[in-house]
């Protein structure tokens, strides 16, 4: 059983910041991915960032030099810092947390996703 749980959505005016915070919990071998997903309403989820074990980051082209994804290892914890935030931010934002079963390039990966935080940006 993995946990996770995201906190820091809100509401917040169009150029505002906002912080999300991630924290995954339970049992947790190699905490191989972490990152953040959001969903809008009408719109399938997509990804926003990602970051890996080994500290890569990915960003979705429409949050480049905006969303800053940090991990902090000791604490099995995400955040993603939110700046300059526009309307079409707005979303549910969730956190995915991907864990591996070994050591072996090819052991099984798990999935484990948050409840999601609301984001809303008003304009």
């Amino acid at each position: 059983q993995v946990q996770v749980v995201e906190s820091g959505g809100g509401l917040v005016q169009a150029g505002g910041s906002l912080r999300l915070s991630c924290a995954a919990s339970g049992n947790i071998f190699i905490l191989n991915r972490m990152g953040w997903y959001r969903q809008a309403p009408g719109k399938q989820r997509e990804l926003v960032a990602t970051t890996t074990r080994r500290g890569s980051t990915n960003y979705a082209d429409s949050v480049k030099g905006r969303f800053t994804i940090s991990r902090v290892n000791a604490q099995n914890t995400v955040t993603l810092q939110m700046n300059s935030l526009k309307p079409d931010d707005t979303a549910v934002y969730y956190c995915n947390v991907q864990i591996l079963g070994g050591v072996a390039v090819e052991s099984p990966r798990a999935d484990y996703w948050g409840q999601g935080t609301q984001v809303t940006v008003s304009s």
